[in-house]
């Protein structure tokens, strides 16, 4: 095996091989380590590596196989966003104004995979106070697609799936509030999944923002479901966490599935290679006896105007704002216009927004009541440059312009309808080389039912799936 299939093993397999003594995880994250070397000073996935400690774990996991005291994750490396608390690392947010100080205690997400016996080799970038869907920060600077550098790996959780894209670790946690998890898995093309909320514990004071979700990136479904069935779960220090544990499939063939579909939620232009390949995608399911029926979720802009009141009112809105006064002149352009936004925010722009969410299960609850699951696409595009702005002047979508910011996502819709689970799993590549993805949502709380037709999905169409897709431009052999 080259050193290139090496650090696209699934982590399923990685830790199979460990087990039967196959590979050893020191040699393994050697490897990885030798892969970021090369590849990463072109993308800027990694905010920090912590490269010396991680090998010290690896030695140990290693003995733990030998002596047959090895956990369920043991040394399989997992790269953590920069968002997400790990004891005795730094979290920074992508924001000069925090990570002065290391941490003391880790996420209850963080906590459970680190139990398991997960190495963390790195920290994943992030912009700054994961307020884009573009990666880029004054901090840390701009990071790159794998597949095509001059575009964006998506945000806010973009190191992390540039990280993965490029072979440079084989799991990687995200966050997810207005789809951090899944702009990056469609852009990079990976899987991505936004559980209910409160199906993965997480730490204050996002556990209490309804649109907040912990989660994964991977290269695979089953990795995906790997990493949910040991971190979810009700937790002491999370009053959102939910008591029911759900403990998902490690892979499936799939039942033919009742499946409803909408290109542009009633009110997104999207690329035409996006829908070209979203279609194609749905043919895969017909393949494989699958009823799939459009529908009209009567959806419109007003959904849009309804999340940024809410974001605004929130953490996500309100941190950028207690940071303004010290910190302005290393604070980006968007952290700079939501902090003046949520200054201007009035008291009953939360309370309008609740009455849109509202208006918008009634539509996506009744067909969710007749069907398995709904599919859309993640992307209007493949992605955008990654210089792009998200505060400039609007851009062109089918011929139509478009916010900068919200113009080019069909995520934080269901960010917005909390407790309905979303993959995102990818779908092809665009005009330039740039993944695209569609997103499955299920049911409220029915995390089995997006990962039964991911994973039909998945058998029906492994070549859309790293490692048997096409590797990113530059980075193969």
């Amino acid at each position: 095996m080259s050193d290139n299939d090496l650090c696209y093993l699934s982590a399923s397999d990685v830790l199979a091989r460990f087990k039967a003594g196959d590979l050893s995880p020191v040699a393994y994250l050697e490897a990885l380590i030798a892969r970021t070397e090369a590849v990463n000073p072109g993308l800027n996935a990694y905010t920090e590596a912590f490269f010396d400690d991680a090998l010290d774990a690896a030695r140990g996991a290693e003995a733990a196989y030998e002596n047959g005291t090895a956990r369920v994750l043991e040394g399989l490396p997992v790269a953590v966003k920069d968002a997400q608390r790990v004891a005795g690392q730094r979290t920074t947010q992508g924001s000069w104004s925090m990570g002065y100080e290391v941490e003391t205690r880790s996420d209850p997400m963080v906590e459970r995979l680190l139990a398991a016996g997960a190495i963390i080799p790195a920290r994943t970038t992030t912009p700054e106070f994961c307020l884009s869907g573009v990666c880029r920060s004054e901090r840390f600077g701009v990071t790159r697609n794998p597949f095509n550098r001059d575009y964006s790996p998506g945000g806010s959780s973009g190191g992390s799936a540039a990280a993965l894209a490029a072979g440079m670790v084989p799991l990687a946690t995200g966050t997810d509030i207005g789809g951090s998890i899944r702009i990056p898995a469609s852009a990079c093309g990976l899987v991505g999944y936004k559980p209910p909320h409160g199906r993965n514990p997480d730490g204050p004071p996002a556990n209490f923002d309804r649109y907040n979700h912990c989660g994964f990136l991977s290269r695979s479904v089953a990795d995906c479901a790997l990493g949910q069935n040991i971190v979810s779960g009700p937790h002491q220090r999370d009053h959102d966490s939910l008591r029911e544990r759900v403990v998902l499939p490690m892979g499936g063939t799939g039942r033919p599935l009742k499946i409803a579909f909408s290109m542009d939620l009633g009110y997104v232009p999207i690329d035409e290679d996006v829908q070209r390949n979203t279609l194609a995608a749905l043919d895969v399911f017909r393949g494989a006896g699958c009823e799939v029926l459009p529908v009209d979720v009567g959806w419109d802009v007003r959904v849009d105007e309804a999340a940024m009141r809410w974001y605004l009112a929130m953490h996500f809105g309100r941190a950028p704002l207690w940071a303004l006064e010290k910190y302005r002149e290393r604070m980006t352009d968007y952290a700079i216009a939501t902090a003046e936004a949520a200054a201007r925010l009035g008291p009953d722009d939360v309370a309008q927004s609740w009455e849109v969410q509202h208006e918008m299960y009634q539509r996506l609850g009744a067909i969710l009541e007749e069907v398995d699951v709904f599919i859309c696409p993640t992307l209007s595009v493949g992605s955008v440059r990654a210089d792009h702005d998200p505060v400039g002047p609007g851009f062109t979508v089918a011929g139509r312009e478009v916010d900068p910011e919200y113009g080019w996502v069909l995520t934080h819709q269901f960010n917005m309808l909390h407790n309905c689970p979303v993959m995102s799993v990818p779908t092809g590549r665009d005009r330039h080389g740039v993944p695209t993805g569609m997103q499955i949502v299920g049911p409220t709380f029915a995390d089995e039912r997006v990962f039964e037709a991911a994973f039909l999905y998945e058998n029906q169409a492994p070549e859309m799936f790293l490692p048997n897709a096409a590797m990113p431009e530059g980075l193969a052999g």
